[in-house]
């Protein structure tokens, strides 16, 4: 099936923003390597309430400071006259994610954060924007840089891509594809659009 619907990861997939996660996990006070957003979820209510606080802080300061990444525009464009859906899937709080789209004048459509469920690598989130969109998950693509993104949409039932920005990671081979940056079209197999999958690179 074609691909009717693309999904993004916020940061580090259409933007670049500055946050230091162990610094988060500092002043939270939290180990080293320790997921944030599920070790939240287990806290007490008032430490939870502290520590979302924090988080929420550090978000807003990257998120002032944030910087659309090379290529997002064209490629979010090159989406668009082909009639597919753009939507987004973060574990960042719903008002950062506003902060970061309104900067850029982004729109994608649902935005699905952490508020509203389990967050990445909880395949929750996608199957609400595939009902949104009213697509089965196998004519969606799921878009990030980390591995719960590629897992959320392995186990979505998804596409999945990962953009690599030229890092190597241990997980690639997760993914149904891979690609360096937006500022080359990624050329996409044949068969996941009903339209020619990509423009000629310089």
């Amino acid at each position: 099936m074609p691909v009717r619907g693309v999904i993004f990861d916020m940061d580090g997939t259409l933007v670049s923003q500055e946050l230091d996660f162990e610094a988060i996990r500092r002043d939270i006070g939290l180990p080293t390597g320790t997921p944030l957003l599920e070790a939240i979820g287990h806290m007490r209510p008032d430490e939870r309430s502290r520590a979302q606080a924090i988080l929420d802080w550090y978000e807003q300061q990257a998120a002032a400071k944030a910087q659309l990444l090379g290529g997002v525009q064209d490629f979010l464009k090159w989406l668009t006259d082909r009639g597919i859906r753009l939507g987004l899937l973060t574990r960042n709080s719903r008002r950062s994610v506003a902060a970061v789209l309104q900067r850029f004048d982004l729109f994608l459509h649902p935005i699905v954060a952490r508020e509203d469920g389990p967050p990445k690598p909880n395949p929750d989130g996608i199957w609400l924007i595939c009902r949104c969109w009213n697509l089965p998950p196998e004519e969606v693509l799921m878009i990030g840089d980390y591995i719960y993104d590629i897992e959320a949409g392995r186990r979505a039932g998804t596409k999945t891509a990962l953009v690599t920005h030229g890092r190597t990671w241990s997980f690639a081979d997760l993914a149904d594809f891979c690609f360096p940056d937006f500022r080359r079209f990624p050329r996409f197999p044949a068969d996941w659009f009903a339209e020619p999958s990509g423009l000629d690179s310089d």
